[in-house]
């Protein structure tokens, strides 16, 4: 039995391959047609339309006109009526019209003769049809004859047949014969666009196997780098680049500089590019359109990834929609995103369900996260355990990760680890951090840097961290300049320093600073009338951890701009370090304004500084009391300053709680 549901399938099959069949045969009629037919076309006028130019080769046709017969076969079979074709291409053929040989062999090749079609497709081929002989060396490969499916095809690419020479480059390339480049280039150079395509990725690719990666192609989701706070700096929502799979030999660089199109190879595959997407091929405008985004041609870029998407590319859609979100147009970019995720694009997926998780709407997120999953795409599980992970689901993220490591998803197994060290399977987690970490993750190279630390396996921890470092990640290069400076090795120590504080480490900075104030000469007592020095670089370090909001670095910023005379910019950074917390910017604020005669102001800060355990405050405080009379909170203050140290601050404090007792008791 068979049910209608199976039988409109069929009949659905059999008009798809019906369709897919005369798309193919049109190349070869247009091209016989245009090629082999000599028709006289001088009654022509630019106002005939199709039906007159059929009506009056169909009257010369039945008056006997073979060149008529052939050109009229040649309109019925491209609209598909083989029936009406047929003896109009025969009656031509039996006159000898090799370009109704050609199309007689195309006819019969629809109706599944395939070899009376060879058979024809050989008599004009012999008579010097180029498309016949393409047509015939295609029927020899189909048939796993290489040796006469090169010998036809290479007639037909010798006499200037695109799709000749299309079909023989692909013949050679599939042998990885050098000569398959000559092919394509010729039949790109006669506008076929695949052959363009094709021959832009190989120059492309040998260009960056040469010259050193080129160029990345498509936009990405970013990643939060480590802390160094503790284990599992998890990176946020994961999105692959947009052009996938599409783009052979692209890596991350380039060889020129932004705005300027590439030299030699490069430069011409970005020009087959250019063409082979000018002629409608929807992958060249996706990849060209990855390449001037890369060198920052944005707008030019997103009109090539539009031209392709509306061509049904969804890698294209996708990447136009991160093109749109990075331009602040979040609601164009999400209905691209859409159209690329329902067409099967794990990324656009991906992308959906990060602005809707953004957005507080996790049960649409996770949705999407799903899709992209389903897709086959691995970040789809990954961040479906980054959103589980957030809504402290963690048997659920921890599944998740998992299945995504699984796969080979290098931030999921990081992001396991960092799950199980938390829940105190330090065993468990590295094995996943050093997973993670050979496959390239800066963060579990990181981590394991501090889970060696955590052991006092001081070796280990550094060769993780400088692995790290090395790869760019900031802390790690923090706690290599750490190490180096706790082994005397300043010059190593500051080398990383500086890479640390030049990736917005405030503490790195900080040290950096004080290593190169401690190289700096004394400086000697003020002059009147000098000019004033320039700022140092350490001073700019020390300012820069400042700005970061590093309490010390204020301190310290504090106190040079008090040694420059410049009293409003050292109680500026000495309230800022007091407030946030710093008991030395308290006491140093507490001096500046006694300085101003602002004494209880400055009693205030030394309270806040005492109470955070400073000595010295302790001890002004109890001077105050002691000037003002207040023996008793005098002697507690001076109590204070003993217990706080340092020991000459002890030794003064106790000095004077004997003097306020002997006071007290007179």
């Amino acid at each position: 039995m068979v049910f209608m549901g199976d039988r409109a399938t069929l009949l659905e099959t059999g008009r798809f391959v019906q369709r897919h069949a005369r798309r193919a045969a049109d190349d070869i009629i247009e091209a016989a047609v245009a090629v082999d037919a000599a028709v006289d076309t001088s009654a022509d006028t630019e106002t005939e339309n199709d039906t007159e130019t059929e009506a009056r080769h169909r009257r010369a046709a039945e008056n006997g006109d073979a060149a008529s017969m052939s050109v009229l076969g040649a309109l019925l079979l491209r609209r598909g009526d083989l029936d009406g074709a047929e003896p109009y291409l025969r009656g031509a053929t039996a006159e000898g019209d090799r370009a109704a040989a050609n199309n007689l062999g195309v006819l019969l090749h629809q109706r599944g003769y395939a070899e009376e079609a060879a058979g024809w497709w050989r008599v004009a081929a012999v008579a010097g049809s180029a498309p016949a002989a393409h047509a015939l060396g295609r029927h020899h490969r189909e048939r796993g004859d290489e040796p006469a499916a090169e010998y036809w095809l290479r007639q037909s690419a010798e006499q200037g047949h695109a799709l000749g020479a299309y079909a023989l480059a692909d013949l050679l390339e599939h042998r990885s014969d050098v000569g398959a480049e000559r092919w394509l280039r010729a039949a790109a150079e006669q506008g076929h666009r695949e052959a363009a395509y094709r021959l832009a990725l190989a120059l492309e690719r040998r260009a960056t196997e040469t010259e050193g990666p080129a160029r990345l192609s498509g936009a990405a989701a970013g990643k939060a780098p480590g802390t160094a706070a503790g284990p599992g700096a998890v990176p946020g929502p994961a999105a692959g680049a947009a052009s996938g799979s599409d783009t052979p030999g692209a890596a991350d660089g380039r060889a020129a500089g932004a705005g300027t199109p590439p030299a030699g190879e490069l430069g011409e595959a970005e020009q087959w590019f250019r063409q082979a997407a000018a002629r409608g091929h929807r992958r060249a405008a996706l990849h060209f359109g990855a390449i001037l985004e890369k060198r920052g041609e944005l707008k030019e870029a997103g009109r090539w990834y539009l031209s392709s998407a509306k061509e049904g590319e969804a890698k294209a859609a996708c990447a136009l929609g991160f093109l749109l979100r990075d331009a602040g147009d979040e609601e164009s970019a999400a209905v691209w995103w859409l159209r690329a995720a329902q067409d099967g694009d794990g990324n656009a997926a991906n992308a959906l369900g990060a602005l809707h998780a953004a957005r507080g709407e996790q049960q649409t997120a996770e949705r999407w996260y799903r899709a992209a999953m389903d897709a086959g795409d691995v970040n789809g599980a990954y961040n479906l355990g980054l959103l589980c992970a957030a809504q402290d689901r963690t048997q659920q993220a921890e599944q998740w990760y998992r299945r995504a490591a699984y796969a080979g998803h290098r931030e999921a197994a990081n992001a396991l680890a960092v799950l199980l060290l938390q829940a105190g399977d330090a065993n468990g987690a590295e094995p996943w951090f050093s997973k993670a970490a050979e496959a390239g993750s800066v963060d579990a190279a990181f981590n394991l840097g501090i889970l060696y630390a955590g052991r006092d396996d001081d070796r280990t921890a550094l060769s993780w961290y400088e692995r790290a470092a090395a790869a760019g990640h900031t802390e790690a290069a923090l706690q290599v300049g750490i190490a180096g400076l706790r082994d005397g090795d300043e010059q190593t120590a500051e080398r990383h320093l500086r890479c640390a504080a030049g990736g917005g480490s405030a503490e790195a900075a900080f040290r950096l600073a004080s290593v190169l104030d401690a190289r700096r000469p004394q400086p000697g007592p003020p002059v009147l009338g000098a000019p004033r020095e320039e700022r140092t670089e350490c001073e700019e370090w020390y300012e820069r951890a400042a700005q970061q909001g590093h309490r010390r670095a204020q301190v310290r910023v504090g106190m040079l701009a008090a040694a420059r005379g410049d009293v409003a910019e050292a109680a500026h950074w000495y309230r800022e370090a007091a407030e946030a917390g710093s008991r030395n910017g308290a006491f140093n604020l507490g001096l500046l304004l006694a300085r101003e005669g602002s004494e209880r102001e400055a009693a205030l800060w030394w309270t806040r500084a005492a109470r955070a355990g400073h000595g010295r405050a302790a001890l002004r405080l109890a001077l105050l009391a002691a000037r003002r009379g207040e023996l008793t909170e005098g002697r507690h203050w001076c109590a204070r300053a003993v217990e706080l140290g340092p020991a000459e601050v002890a030794e003064r404090a106790a000095r004077l709680s004997e003097a306020l007792h002997q006071e007290l008791t007179a």
